[in-house]
């Protein structure tokens, strides 16, 4: 029964007794009659109003449902975002961690090569301005986390002398700055350029390692397992290729992949 019937039927029962002792010239205490018709009307009043309750009752119980099913409903989202955040941040640490590892080892003296060389260090102390000076500014920048800055030099570097000898890395840490900042096309796009133009520089394997982890941030996941293989089997002794080894195995458990579990293994500038 709806509430507007109900209503209605309410509101006939209601008008009812004033129908009927308009029409009567017995007074209403003295006629049995209309006490019986009285109490009947008493009578469905009385379930009508508990009909109308009852159902008042299922509704608000109702709508009681329903909002604790939304309820559940926002805490299932909320907790899935809680998890993706922390996943983020954990990943996001990771790369910090990492890049700040291997930069700060650009002063070591580590790594070795000819001086002019592909991937050799450039010396200290070089005029501001200068090539050098361009190059170390960089390298100092991401030292001290300062990205987009670091960014910037590189590029101006690699538009100046695009015919360097620290080319190659200025590329390479290019594409690092990218990575960390999780500019994942712009990336990918520095990292094929050390391998595409550098192809013998020291830095090729590392590229060649972190254009995978890119590829696999932009999902290209098919592209990904191919650039990682490549790195086993271009540079099978080195550290990259264990680190490719292991990007791949966790690929194949589905596991989602968070940063990079170590850097690779020259740490040079």
């Amino acid at each position: 029964m709806s509430r507007a019937i109900v209503h209605a039927v309410a509101a006939a029962l209601a008008a009812a007794p004033l129908i009927f002792l308009a029409g009567c010239a017995t007074a209403p205490e003295d006629d049995p009659v209309l006490q019986g018709k009285l109490s009947d009307l008493d009578g469905r009043m009385t379930r009508i109003e508990r009909v109308m309750s009852n159902q008042s009752l299922v509704d608000m119980a109702q709508r009681v449902d329903a909002l604790q099913d939304q309820v559940r409903e926002q805490r299932g989202r909320i907790d899935e975002l809680e998890n993706m955040n922390e996943a983020l941040q954990k990943q996001q640490r990771a790369l910090y961690s990492d890049l700040d590892k291997r930069v700060s080892q650009l002063g070591s003296g580590g790594g070795g090569g000819s001086a002019g060389a592909p991937g050799s260090a450039a010396p200290q102390g070089a005029a501001p301005g200068s090539e050098q000076g361009i190059y170390l500014q960089a390298l100092d920048q991401l030292k001290s986390g300062k990205y987009p800055d670091a960014i910037a030099s590189l590029k101006q570097f690699l538009s100046t002398y695009p015919k360097s000898d620290l080319a190659d890395n200025a590329a390479y840490w290019l594409g690092e700055g990218y990575y960390v900042t999780r500019d994942f096309p712009n990336a990918e796009t520095a990292f094929k350029s050390v391998l595409d133009q550098y192809p013998d520089s020291r830095k090729a394997p590392d590229a060649m390692l972190k254009l995978g982890y890119t590829q696999f941030e932009l999902k290209q996941y098919a592209d990904a397992r191919a650039t990682l293989a490549d790195v086993g089997k271009r540079f099978p002794d080195s550290n990259d290729a264990k680190l490719a080894a292991d990007r791949l195995k966790q690929m194949r458990g589905g596991a989602a992949g968070g940063g990079d579990n170590g850097g690779p293994g020259s740490g040079t500038d």
